[in-house]
């Protein structure tokens, strides 16, 4: 048997990583500013992450949901005090497209809606229902929900959300809180804080796709936070498990549960959450939120002194985006096979950058040398 060819993979094989250094099969060391799509969010291999996970196998790595599990309540109520949201409530599962797909189910519940608000650019995930809420047509196949079941908006066009709105015909609203595959596109804090204002007018749950964007790495726990805004659903993934699979929805206590309602096998399994511990234990013990937002800002600082090969600057925190020139084609695989540092791309010429939260001023330094020295080149 072979394997179904879905993916573009590149000629590196890692066998072994720490902090944020990666180390493939030949032992040429990479610097690590992707962090598997921004997955790694403690660092490689962190002793206490690694710790967790062992004691927490000794003991019980899965049972059902039928059964206790206090791992999960302590889960949720560190969850909900470091996030700002300590009176929300907390379903686990197992991926990020996983999660949407519950609070699409949870909206459409309370509001006996079925149609979608998204937004141009918007990736939510590849199950039928993320993948239709996701403005990449491309990626979608018959099976996934009719094409009038979803709106595509652009972002900051505040009067096509409110004549959408209007029509009362919307179990939700989803948004990321700084968009990711599309790019790292930044809405506006006017443009969030009035669909948050038309979503509460119109009794619409507003879902926030923090997937990629929460877990601290913008420099707040969410992105929405930056905006002074709250949400009804939020959604989290990614940096949830730093590279176990885990994920989760915080619903408002405006949504009531009942049994049966949602369910997943494997969601907030033992080791999952002993992952999901570690992680909260260590961002909050080593301050990752706020080195976050120091080195983002050396970043942000340092590139847009970068006077050629670069523009289009933006993002926040460790959440950055740019777009190389056009007489810079290759700069990822020049950044990757020439100086070692991975980097994330979108489309043809952007750059992403989202690395573990530990990253350190010293690897920023190093980042920063290899990018010059290939511009410069």
């Amino acid at each position: 048997m072979q394997l179904f060819d879905v993916y573009p993979l590149l000629d590196i094989e890692p066998v072994s990583a720490l902090g944020c250094t990666v180390t493939d099969a030949q032992g040429v060391r990479y610097l690590d500013l992707y962090g598997g799509h921004a997955v790694i969010s403690i660092g490689h291999g962190h002793p206490h992450y690694v710790a967790r996970m062992e004691q927490q196998l000794r003991k019980i790595g899965f049972y059902s949901n039928s059964v206790q599990n206090s791992l999960q309540k302590e889960l949720a109520h560190k969850l909900g005090i470091l996030s700002g949201y300590p009176d929300y409530a907390l379903f686990l599962c197992n991926s990020g497209a996983e999660a949407n797909e519950n609070a699409f189910k949870l909206a459409a519940y309370k509001t006996g809606k079925s149609k979608i608000l998204a937004f141009s650019k918007a990736f939510h995930g590849r199950t039928a229902g993320a993948v239709a809420c996701s403005d990449k047509p491309s990626i979608r196949s018959p099976f996934c929900f009719p094409d009038d079941s979803v709106c595509f908006l652009p972002f900051e066009d505040s009067e096509a959300v409110e004549k959408e709105l209007k029509s009362g015909d919307y179990a939700a609203v989803i948004i990321e809180g700084i968009q990711g595959v599309g790019g790292i596109v930044t809405p506006s804090a006017a443009f969030m804080q009035t669909l948050h204002r038309l979503c509460n007018q119109y009794q619409v749950p507003l879902i926030l796709d923090e997937i990629q964007s929460g877990y601290g790495r913008t420099g707040a726990f969410f992105a929405h936070q930056h905006y002074g805004i709250e949400a009804d659903l939020i959604t989290v993934a990614k940096g949830m498990g730093n590279g176990f699979p885990v994920g989760g929805v915080l619903i408002s206590p405006d949504f009531t549960p009942r049994h049966g309602q949602l369910g997943t096998t494997f969601g907030g399994n033992h080791l999952a959450c002993a992952a999901a511990l570690a992680v909260l234990e260590v961002m909050e013990q080593e301050s990752l939120i706020t080195n976050a937002q120091k080195i983002g800002d050396y970043l942000f600082e340092q590139l847009s002194g970068v006077s050629k090969g670069i523009s289009g600057l933006r993002g926040k925190g460790l959440m950055i985006g740019f777009e190389s020139g056009p007489e810079y084609p290759g700069l990822r695989n020049d950044l990757i096979y020439k100086e070692h540092c991975f980097t994330g791309a979108s489309g043809s010429n952007t750059i992403r950058l989202l690395p573990p939260l530990c990253l350190t001023m010293a690897e920023a330094k190093q980042f920063m040398t290899s990018l010059n020295h290939i511009i410069n080149e």
